[in-house]
């Protein structure tokens, strides 16, 4: 029997006429890296919100660490909200060991804490610099380290890689991977693929506030459309005359206009060696013929493409519940 750090069974949340999370059910097992993949507005934000108790759902049920309310657990949980916020007079340090203190650490194992996680980031020398005086991905940094200061059993992540540049998110990449080899579970959101695509155990994919898919990629992958790439100097419509192409792009035409390479995307029941066969018995002549599953990118904007133009949602769910010291708390 697996054992779920969080579950979530036929959850609905509603504003008035509007349905922000539409009948949501998915669960998260201990141990593991899960994506939360949708456009702006898709729900992402209000789905972990109560997760975290911070809003109530309309209907349905929210298990979280064996708990029916993440209040009694809060302190087995980090959370990373989307809108970031340090107080901007507080020493970098100090912030990292107020909120350890919040969740339960006392005075001394919480500053000591914040020093050796500075020192473990490369920002010691930043210690006793305001948050203020801070870059947005130094703060960011802060935020996040104070986050896992008081080493939480679910990390929720919201958002985590908006405005760092790659170097950063390359940081932070490594320090969720190291969470994870540590027994944690974490649940981040995201609207980039590539994070999700080199992170993630498994994915759900969420547009509109309705589930489009819940796996791992390789399934993801499995149910999906098959990409061929191709050279050839045949024109496109003699290969779409084959049968079993569902769409031809042109990916790059030769210099002297010889062959052209494709991007073939294969109808949902057609085999690329079918297609390769009825093309040789034509006498079409490849110099490139290679299979390409498709990436988390194709899959996403295919499932949720529909839902990413971004929702109009009313103004009570933009505001969290609670003050964010409230939610640390």
């Amino acid at each position: 029997m697996t054992d779920y750090s969080v579950s979530l069974s036929h959850v609905t949340k509603r504003y008035g006429p509007f349905t922000a999370v539409d009948d949501l059910s998915f669960a998260v097992a201990k141990g593991e890296i899960y994506g939360f993949l949708g456009p702006n507005g898709a729900g992402k934000t209000t789905t972990l919100r109560m997760m975290l108790d911070i809003i109530r759902p309309s209907e349905g049920k929210i298990s979280i660490l064996g708990s029916p309310s993440a209040i009694p657990v809060r302190r087995r949980i980090g959370y990373l909200p989307e809108e970031r916020g340090l107080y901007r007079k507080m020493k970098a340090a100090d912030s990292i060991a107020y909120f350890a203190q919040l969740r339960g650490l006392d005075r001394k194992a919480a500053n000591a804490k914040a020093r050796d996680l500075l020192a473990q980031f490369g920002l010691e020398e930043f210690a006793r610099s305001k948050n203020e005086a801070l870059s947005k991905g130094m703060a960011q940094k802060v935020q996040l380290l104070a986050t896992i200061a008081h080493e939480p059993e679910l990390l929720i992540l919201d958002e985590p890689f908006s405005g760092l540049d790659p170097i950063n998110q390359q940081t932070l990449e490594e320090l969720i991977r190291e969470q994870r080899r540590q027994g944690r579970t974490i649940i981040f959101s995201t609207h980039v693929m590539q994070h999700a695509e080199r992170l993630c155990d498994r994915f759900l994919i969420l547009a509109q506030g309705r589930k489009r898919f819940e796996g791992a990629l390789a399934e993801a992958r499995a149910a999906f459309a098959q990409r061929l790439h191709i050279r050839t100097a045949a024109p496109a419509e003699v290969l779409f005359a084959l049968g079993g192409v569902a769409s031809i792009d042109v990916e790059e035409t030769a210099r002297d206009g010889a062959e052209t390479t494709y991007q073939i995307v294969l109808e949902d029941d057609a085999a690329p060696q079918d297609f390769l066969q009825r093309a040789v018995a034509a006498g079409i002549v490849m110099s490139r013929f290679e299979q390409a599953g498709a990436t988390l990118h194709d899959i996403f904007v295919s499932l949720a493409g529909d839902g990413a133009q971004d929702a109009q949602q009313p103004v009570q769910q933009a505001k969290p519940a609670r003050s964010r010291r409230e939610a640390a708390e």
